[in-house]
């Protein structure tokens, strides 16, 4: 969203970095071949957790054998091969056989629509429910309405956890003014003030610091691209999706309201990046000013 991407001061530690502006918007696919990297094959369902400093992703393409892909990503960005994996859907189990680095593939029949997906990683069971509706609806349209959505807004209010692997998250809490103010304080640490090309630094029990900062753009999703889109789930009031985004590259989870299409919570996984963020106070009269 905002945050992570940008760099902080000089001589900064442990700062949240907030976003530059996202490249174009694209729905286009990257195959492990083509990147070396174990993204989910076309037309997936996706999934993703972390797994001790790991990401670990299932991806599930529907149809008369399900292909079942695991992509297993380590916290230098690397695939993680090597590993012992069975999928497990009903009474039939397929082992993971290698399709690149971090990339594991097994096939089962299906006749009718799956309700869990087993992942078997060592001793990890990873026993992931499927859609109600199956296959799913594809969501790049809503996906693609709600980063509008997002991008359109005046101010946002986010909460923040963040962590690199099995340690405790780092809370952060955000203001966002567009288009280019922001502010952020982490429980017990740093804080920061950005307004256009200056900002202001300030660590537990010191002044703050005012420095040049290369203007950023907000309020803007975290999310740069997507594909393999689908609804998870559907309530009255929200939908539930996921996908891959080739760009970070990551999982992402999103709940989206449908009155508003406002994204009001995000769940990514990606290198070394575990991350969850809740969004409020849409639109509201919020101030980010000099410290």
């Amino acid at each position: 969203m905002l945050a992570h991407r940008t760099p902080g001061p000089a001589g900064a530690t442990n700062t949240p970095q907030p976003a530059t502006t996202p490249a174009t918007t694209t729905t286009a696919s990257q195959s492990p071949s083509q990147t070396g990297f174990p993204a989910p094959p076309d037309g997936a369902v996706v999934f993703s957790r972390r797994h001790g400093h790991n990401v670990l992703a299932l991806g599930v393409v529907p149809g008369r054998r399900l292909l079942l892909q695991a992509s297993v990503v380590g916290g230098q960005g690397n695939g993680v091969s090597g590993l012992p994996i069975f999928f497990r859907v009903g009474s039939k189990v397929a082992p993971g056989q290698s399709c690149g680095a971090g990339c594991y593939r097994g096939t089962v029949p299906s006749t009718s629509a799956p309700r869990t997906v087993e992942v078997d990683v060592g001793k990890t069971a990873w026993k992931v429910p499927m859609p109600r509706q199956w296959p799913p609806k594809d969501a790049s349209a809503i996906v693609a309405r709600a980063t509008h959505a997002f991008r359109s807004l005046r101010t946002v209010a986010v909460r923040d956890w963040l962590t690199s692997g099995p340690q405790r998250p780092l809370f952060t809490r955000w203001t966002i003014v567009a288009p280019n103010r922001l502010s952020y304080q982490v429980k017990n640490g740093p804080a920061a003030v950005i307004i256009g090309n200056r900002r202001w630094d300030k660590l537990p029990g010191e002044r703050w610091q005012e420095s040049a900062q290369t203007p950023v753009h907000q309020p803007t999703p975290f999310w740069v691209s997507w594909t393999d889109a689908h609804v998870l789930g559907s309530t009255r009031s929200a939908w539930h999706v996921s996908f891959f985004d080739p760009k970070t590259p990551g999982w992402y989870e999103l709940y989206i309201a449908k009155p508003t299409m406002l994204t009001t919570d995000v769940r990514m996984n990606a290198t070394a990046h575990f991350m969850r963020e809740v969004y409020s106070r849409f639109n509201a009269p919020l101030e980010v000013t000099p410290p």
